[in-house]
């Protein structure tokens, strides 16, 4: 394996890590909820049909600033090119087995693989062994069968 030292770019990867530690750390903080996002995004959905202002409020703006970043950060430099090399059938799948993998493990990578590697909780890093395992072997698998 070889860094592509020519697109390496250790200090936006440092700023990027600063923000989602300091996001993270906030939302701790000031409520005392994990930024985990399947929980905040099933959260929401339950706090709407439950009518729970308190509850869903801080969800929606959380998720609000996900979606709206992008935009806020393209007022100061052109967004990097998005290319997606897989067909939509493969799209659908893959989402459908991590939201699975997601309900399995009682979180997903930022609940698990930030917050709580973050806090020293097992479960977490029990975790993020399974789904970076998941990952490194569905990789080579895919690379092994020319995929």
């Amino acid at each position: 394996m070889q860094i592509d030292w020519l697109h390496f770019t250790p200090f936006s990867a440092l700023l990027g890590g600063a923000l989602i530690a300091l996001s993270v750390a906030l939302l701790w903080q000031g409520l005392g909820r994990i930024a985990g996002m399947s929980g905040i995004l099933a959260g929401l959905m339950q706090g709407l049909l439950k009518r729970n202002q308190q509850e869903w409020m801080w969800r929606l703006a959380f998720i609000t600033g996900l979606v709206f970043a992008p935009w806020l950060y393209a007022l100061f430099a052109p967004l990097p090119p998005v290319l997606i090399a897989a067909q939509w059938p493969a799209i659908v799948i893959a989402g459908l087995i991590v939201g699975i993998g997601t309900r399995l493990g009682s979180g997903c990578t930022s609940g698990h693989g930030v917050c709580g590697l973050a806090r020293f909780s097992l479960r977490s890093l029990v975790a993020t062994l399974c789904f970076m395992s998941a990952g490194f072997i569905t990789v080579f698998l895919l690379r092994q069968l020319g995929i």
